[in-house]
């Protein structure tokens, strides 16, 4: 067993909200200047620079792994990763059948870059990609997995799309083995308040600039031996299920 830290929700410069110079290649080198060990990327409703990613964390000695921010048709923001690339993107297939289709605009919201593993652009999300999906809270948590993915309410200490300042309190159903908060000193705060003792807690830094990437702080103990870093990711997902 050793510590793997991570942080498991960055934005790159495909999420409109992302800076520009969020680049698969920037965010894995800053990473590793961070002294991360796993990172997932997540940019709102796409996965479509996660491929890039993949490539670009290689090069940097990072685990990667492919994930998503799910906007919720409750408008609920929803943390969801896949333990391959290849699940990752059978995913995106599906989730661009339940976007509500409304065209960008640059100038208010951002670009929306795709890039390839050099960090050049080859091509852009023409429609916004942080408005609502027309996929339910108890949606999410049935499609997901069909997906072998794990989903769980992203920064839940957060007014602003999070899953209690949304709906009120933290609910019951459907059940999620995981939660993230976005401020450390929060969890035990939130864990008392809304039961969660239950759950694993996950504190990311949903960072949309490279600054806002945290040095390692938050870590799991994985099994890594015989070493690889498929092993790792899958130890990763075995702890969040």
């Amino acid at each position: 067993m050793n510590k793997y830290y991570y942080d498991l929700h960055i934005h790159s410069c495909l999420s409109p909200c992302g800076d520009d110079d969020n680049t698969p290649n920037n965010i894995a080198g800053m990473a590793t200047l961070c002294g991360l060990n796993i990172v997932a990327l997540t940019d709102h409703n796409t996965l479509k620079n996660c491929p890039a990613f993949f490539k670009a964390a290689k090069k940097y000695g990072i685990i990667p792994v492919a994930g998503t921010e799910l906007t919720t048709a409750e408008d609920v923001h929803i943390i969801c990763l896949f333990e391959s690339l290849e699940a990752g993107m059978d995913f995106d297939s599906e989730l661009q059948k339940h976007r509500i289709l409304v065209k960008n605009r640059t100038d208010i919201f951002g670009n929306q870059f795709i890039l390839d593993g050099d960090d050049n652009i080859i091509g852009t999300d023409e429609n916004l990609l942080s408005n609502a999906t027309d996929i339910s809270i108890d949606d999410a948590a049935k499609l997901i997995p069909k997906f072998g993915g794990i989903c769980y309410p992203a920064h839940i200490d957060r007014q602003s799309n999070g899953i209690i300042s949304v709906l009120g309190t933290f609910p019951e159903t459907p059940y999620f083995s995981c939660v993230e908060l976005n401020r450390q000193e929060k969890i035990e705060e939130y864990r008392k308040e809304y039961s969660l003792e239950d759950k694993k807690i996950v504190v990311s830094s949903d960072a949309h600039i490279l600054t806002d990437m945290r040095d390692k702080e938050n870590y799991f103990e994985l099994n890594d031996e015989p070493y690889s870093g498929d092993l790792v990711r899958s130890e990763l997902f075995k702890l969040l299920r």
